[in-house]
């Protein structure tokens, strides 16, 4: 009956790591004043009739720690990822020039800084949610296995096993946030 439990710690661990991993793609979508090719992942570009990712339209580089170019593959495409970038809310300005678009990083105020760490703050919290959703549902398996007959000690060498899982993950989440919160503070 224990082994059954076992192949379920596996699934648990992999729930576990996939909201840890949302986490960081979530943090690394947050703009920190510094130049990286990854603010502009979610941009979605109307090319061809049909929405499409501007990664696959176009080269993303970072020549400068606050400068992103965007070389896209396209010329009759330009102006349409011109207004993508425009629209999506990352608050910069493109500029272009041929073929190929620059995105200047401005300088982060502290006030837009504060915000930042607290929008961090918030998607670390929406991650524990998820892992201790994940470790709740080890729990109520182990609660059905005990009703199948499991004994006492397996129960609770079980539930230590996936408190300690949970603990680690949690202690992650943790780590991940205090790192990002010092990125977006440093000047």
């Amino acid at each position: 009956m224990s082994e059954n439990i076992e192949i379920q710690t596996d699934d648990l661990e992999r729930r576990m790591d996939g909201a840890l991993n949302a986490l960081r793609q979530e943090f690394a979508s947050l703009r920190t004043g510094r130049a990286s090719a990854s603010i502009v992942e979610p941009i979605m570009v109307d090319a061809y009739g049909a929405m499409t990712p501007l990664t696959h339209l176009a080269t993303v580089n970072v020549p400068e720690p606050r400068m992103v170019t965007v070389n896209v593959w396209d010329k009759g495409l330009v102006g349409k990822v011109e207004k993508a970038i425009r629209e999506s809310g990352l608050g910069i300005n493109p500029q272009t020039n041929g073929t190929i678009i620059m995105l200047p990083i401005p300088e982060l105020n502290e006030e837009r800084r504060r915000e930042l760490a607290k929008v961090a703050a918030q998607y670390a919290e929406h991650a524990r949610v998820a892992i201790r959703n994940v470790r709740r549902d080890g729990m109520d398996r182990i609660k059905k296995a005990k009703a199948e007959g499991m004994s006492e000690d397996d129960q609770k060498f079980w539930q230590d096993e996936i408190q300690a899982m949970t603990d680690r993950h949690i202690a992650m989440v943790d780590k991940a946030l205090e790192e990002k919160q010092a990125e977006i503070m440093q000047v």
